[in-house]
């Protein structure tokens, strides 16, 4: 059985660094991308709308955030990724600074 995560986080409001952001997102390192399935996301979709995205990830049933962040720890490659995606990337309002993806509560299902 998988499980489902959804996130959201906020782009700096500009539209450059938006559409640069977006351009990264078009062809996503191979490193990232076998990162994210090494960890044991199956399905990732990022959405956004002006300057909130909201992810949605389906995972193995043995994922875990710990896990996947000690693994990104590990991974030069991750390190660098995530440095350059924080140019473009900014915390939600009232999130404590330098956090990023927020885990969201799920309020209705039909």
């Amino acid at each position: 059985m998988t499980k489902r995560y959804t996130m959201a986080l906020d782009l700096k409001d500009d539209p450059t660094l938006i559409a640069e952001y977006e351009k990264f997102h078009q062809a996503v390192w191979p490193e990232i991308q076998k990162s994210i399935k090494d960890a044991g996301i199956e399905v990732m979709e990022i959405y956004r709308w002006e300057n909130r995205l909201f992810m949605i990830m389906e995972t193995t049933e043995d994922f875990s955030f710990e896990k996947k962040a000690a693994m990104d720890a590990a991974n030069p490659k991750v390190r660098e990724w995530e440095d350059l995606m924080w140019t473009y990337q900014q915390g939600l309002p009232g999130v404590p600074e330098g956090e990023k993806w927020q885990v969201m509560n799920k309020i209705f299902e039909l």
